[in-house]
């Protein structure tokens, strides 16, 4: 699994279009092995890009739960604390 992509359902506020299309372009790279595909490959790229992103909101905007929401920033704190503990 990728370790860029972030969680992004279920939190306070919701996830921006930002977020979703960063997320879109990490799986898409992970998926392809291209960090920047080459212009012979670029369109097909952009185009996966947007059509995970197209994916990845219709997921986002038909998921529930009845779990409250989380905090973005105690979310980030958490993982900073898990990588001080992994890396030192």
């Amino acid at each position: 699994m990728c370790r860029n992509i972030k969680t992004l359902f279920n939190f306070e506020p919701p996830a921006t279009e930002d977020e979703i299309q960063a997320s879109a372009l990490q799986f898409v790279r992970k998926l392809s092995g291209f960090n920047k595909p080459s212009q012979a490959n670029a369109e097909a790229f952009d185009r996966a890009v947007a059509e995970v992103a197209a994916s990845a909101r219709r997921l986002l905007t038909s998921l529930h739960t009845h779990a409250p929401a989380r905090d973005r920033e105690t979310e980030a704190e958490k993982a900073r604390e898990r990588s001080k503990l992994r890396f030192g």
